[in-house]
């Protein structure tokens, strides 16, 4: 915050903090919820605007997993992660897999080209998704 010029207000630190200790991909309303109840002054304007500071700056990665919905997750420049999107119940599972990275690689090397970011999202149902509906 302080390298673009923004204060570090209190309400600032508790979305930051919040965003740190979720466990999933959230959603601008989920860290809402989240943060309201701790401290039910916080405004939506004051959650996207420290999102969208937060995105520009590459501390946090925004995904669009195709349901409407903008999520969010901390960026990691050590662990490269790819994600697996139920369309029937929204689970989403991140898996690392270093034969796709591999042969990613490969595929760009072989065109002469830099791969300066990537992403791979796989859709279908999930296996809990899928024993469900086979009891049906």
């Amino acid at each position: 915050m302080n390298k673009r010029g923004l204060r570090s207000t209190e309400q600032r630190r508790l979305i930051i903090d919040t965003l740190f200790d979720a466990t999933e991909h959230i959603t601008i309303d989920g860290l809402l919820n989240e943060v309201r109840a701790v401290d039910p002054r916080v405004g939506y304007a004051t959650v996207y605007r420290t999102l969208k500071m937060l995105t520009e700056s590459g501390v946090v990665q925004e995904h669009k997993f195709g349901d409407g919905h903008t999520r969010y997750e901390l960026s990691d420049a050590d662990h490269h992660h790819d994600h697996l999107i139920c369309l029937e119940c929204g689970k989403i599972t991140e898996f690392e897999e270093p034969a796709i990275e591999e042969l990613q690689d490969r595929v760009a090397a072989r065109h002469g080209f830099q791969v300066q970011a990537h992403k791979h999202e796989l859709y279908g149902r999930c296996a809990d998704c899928r024993r469900k509906n086979a009891r049906r």
